[in-house]
């Protein structure tokens, strides 16, 4: 820190009467390295707060793995349960029997996924019960055929609690006139609201053995649902249960919702692209500021080579000169960025108070405030790339001033 080097590339990023216009450049460029990585920072937190959100709701729901039978038909279940709960990651199960209906109520119908579920053991691996919003999961009981329905379901049907709806199967009775659905009614005793549509419109909850007789399986069911003391790891418990359990198929939640996950992937991926970019700018802007500094000096560069300066010493002033405006704008868009990406809920709330706007309305968007999720390891990559540009942004005006020709800079001097 106290060679010549050092002190003038130190010495030239700050701003003097005679080059004040280069170093508002060099101020410029270190603001955009700075307001590139707050940006990439905050999104990419943003986008990790979402897949969070959107990917715990669909675990109170979805089971974290599940088994089933061929054709969606598991004999002797209790069997399988038993040795499928002898796997150490696995700390609860429920067994449930699921399948296409119609739902039907005065004159308005709606297609659903309808589960039969044992409620105590459903709410071991899933916390349905938590988003109730009437009712309770606990008044399905054996024989009184009773439903339990997502909140924008019933709202499509106009059912409320207390009410009956019809409900039809595909699995129907030969008649002399052909095939004819079966028919039985529901009356509704619970609503539940995940804020997914998918589940809050199409999906219905009845008792396991009122569903059993509706779909005529007898003591089988469809399949067993269960849950895992971590759920991302749920792909490696899967391959090492169907390893063990060559008779069952065996699936997990990230299958179910591969689709989504990718895209969400994608997404995040594209969108840290884009915004390297803002940061590529302002490297490129460094480029023109160093290029400019190195014009302005010329004479400086020719006399310091005259004392004795090597074209390395040049080389590195000038680096240096680089490098400080990069780890400055890199460090200070890292604090800041991280600091608005743990607040930007609270910051988005502020906004929409003064302008008396809503952002993320619940009406459209699966959550009503802005999430955010910072993760060290984007934090760290984010740091590393502006770094990196900022660095090899140095080079060519470096090199460019280490080649200047003493003689050549004084001739007019």
């Amino acid at each position: 820190m106290n060679s010549f080097e050092w002190l003038i590339g130190l010495r030239y990023t700050r701003a003097k009467r005679r080059n004040g216009f280069i170093s508002f450049i060099s101020a410029a460029s270190m603001a955009g390295i700075a307001l590139g990585v707050i940006a990439l920072i905050t999104v990419l937190s943003v986008m990790n707060g979402f897949q969070r959100e959107i990917r715990g709701r669909i675990l109170e729901v979805a089971s974290h793995v599940q088994a089933g039978g061929e054709g969606g038909r598991l004999a002797r279940w209790q069997e399988a349960d038993a040795t499928l709960k002898q796997h150490p990651d696995v700390i609860a199960s429920a067994p449930y029997v699921q399948g296409q209906g119609l739902l039907w109520h005065e004159g308005a119908t709606q297609g659903a996924m309808v589960r039969g579920i044992v409620p105590k053991l459903e709410e071991q691996v899933a916390g349905l019960g938590s988003h109730m919003v009437g009712g309770s999961l606990d008044a399905l009981k054996t024989g009184e055929f009773n439903v339990v329905l997502g909140q924008e379901l019933a709202r499509a049907l106009g059912v409320g609690l207390g009410d009956k709806v019809t409900l039809a199967i595909p699995q129907g009775n030969i008649t002399p006139a052909g095939m004819m659905p079966r028919f039985r009614s529901f009356t509704v005793v619970g609503l539940f609201r995940i804020d997914m549509y998918q589940y809050d419109a199409g999906l219905a909850l009845v008792d396991l053995a009122d569903a059993q007789k509706l779909y005529r399986l007898g003591e089988d069911i469809s399949g067993i649902r269960l849950k895992i003391t971590d759920p991302l790891a749920a792909p490696t418990v899967r391959e090492t249960l169907q390893a063990s359990h060559q008779s069952l198929w065996i699936s997990d939640w990230t299958m179910e919702n591969s689709n989504y996950f990718r895209a969400v992937q994608i997404e995040k991926r594209m969108m840290s692209l884009i915004l390297t970019l803002i940061v590529g700018i302002a490297a490129f802007n460094l480029v023109s500021s160093l290029v400019m500094t190195v014009t302005d000096k010329q004479a400086d560069i020719a006399i310091l080579r005259t004392l004795g300066a090597s074209p390395g010493s040049i080389l590195k002033i000038f680096v240096i000169q680089g490098a400080t405006i990069g780890i400055v704008g890199t460090l200070v868009g890292v604090l800041c960025g991280t600091l608005l990406a743990y607040n930007v809920g609270a910051v988005v709330s502020f906004f929409e108070g003064l302008l008396n706007f809503k952002i993320l309305s619940p009406q459209v968007y699966l959550i009503s405030s802005v999430p955010s999720e910072v993760l060290v390891g984007d934090v760290v990559f984010v740091g590393t790339v502006s770094l990196v540009l900022a660095f090899l942004a140095t080079l060519y005006p470096s090199w460019r001033a280490a080649r200047i020709n003493p003689a050549e800079a004084l001739r007019y001097e």
